[in-house]
């Protein structure tokens, strides 16, 4: 995932000045929220992102697909 750095703000920030956050989310498409210097959470603006243009069956298949690479080793487990 590239991060674009203007979009990137600390979980403190986002608690402080949630409005400023969601300024750039809506400027960007998106802010990253770090904790830990980290990203941990991402805001999107709904208007601005592919993702809820799909049907519900299309994104079902993007998170089993995350679903099953993420942990493909003990889903291969299970199937012996």
């Amino acid at each position: 995932m590239n991060i674009d750095t203007q979009t990137i703000t600390t979980i403190t920030e986002a608690n402080q000045n949630f409005s400023k956050v969601a300024k750039v989310a809506e400027k960007n498409g998106q802010a990253v929220i770090f904790k830990n210097n980290k990203p941990k959470f991402l805001l999107i603006d709904v208007d601005s992102n592919a993702f809820f243009d799909m049907s519900d069956d299309e994104k079902i298949d993007v998170a089993a697909r995350r679903i099953l690479k993420r942990f493909k080793p003990a889903f291969e487990e299970l199937a012996k």
